[in-house]
């Protein structure tokens, strides 16, 4: 009996617990994120945004990879705009099933990628809301065309969740609704302002898509 309780002691002590064999097997480096800033569009510009990525991330086990949110930014202030495209890394890139959405930035843009209601899951590995569901919150911020590059509707590079503020780019994560391009991704239509009520008033609710970058 003592040669196997010293046995059993050995093993546990060479094991990595199940959790540790979780955070270094974890594959996820594309979710939606699962709660908002509490301020509308306001995301704290794009460093508040990527910030809000990498502590959902680290909650979910993958803290250990650079993240971007997938947002665009127009010149303002002297500086230059910001395509979302350019700012998240090379792919591939799985959600928390392990299912590969796009495997790369080229692939992501074009009719082959896996994006849908189905696949673009949160951080925790959850279904968002579609058309259809009560509330609906396929909207997702992006400031972006459907290339990926910067459009005009950014709520003041994501500082701004007044009331009005010029809206927001957004793209249906469920690939179906109304506005321009009902059933992208990236870039769908534009919100009628920046504040969460208004984001919520055509099916938003403030999230945003974020990318493994490394």
């Amino acid at each position: 009996m003592k040669r196997f309780v010293v046995l059993g002691f050995a093993l546990a002590l060479v094991s990595p617990s199940a959790s540790s064999v979780d955070a270094q097997g974890n594959s996820l480096s594309f979710f939606i994120t699962s709660t908002n800033s509490g301020k509308g569009a306001d995301l704290g510009g794009l460093a508040g945004a990527d910030a809000h990525c990498a502590a959902l991330a680290k909650g979910a086990g993958a803290g250990n990879r650079v993240w971007r949110a997938y947002l665009s930014t127009t010149a303002a202030d002297g500086k230059p705009g910001v395509n979302a495209k350019d700012r998240i890394g090379t792919g591939p890139w799985f959600n928390a099933k392990g299912v590969q959405v796009a495997a790369s930035v080229a692939d992501l843009h074009s009719d082959n990628n896996k994006l849908s209601k189905e696949n673009s899951l949160n951080e925790k590995g959850e279904v968002n809301n579609g058309r259809g569901d009560t509330p609906n919150r396929h909207d997702i911020l992006t400031g972006s065309n459907l290339d990926g590059t910067a459009a005009t509707a950014t709520c003041g590079n994501w500082t701004n969740g007044a009331q009005g503020g010029g809206g927001a780019q957004v793209g249906h994560h469920d690939r179906q609704g109304g506005g321009q391009n009902p059933t992208s991704w990236n870039s769908a239509h534009a919100t009628p302002g920046c504040s969460i009520e208004e984001l919520r008033k055509v099916g938003g609710e403030g999230y945003f898509y974020c990318f493994a970058a490394k």
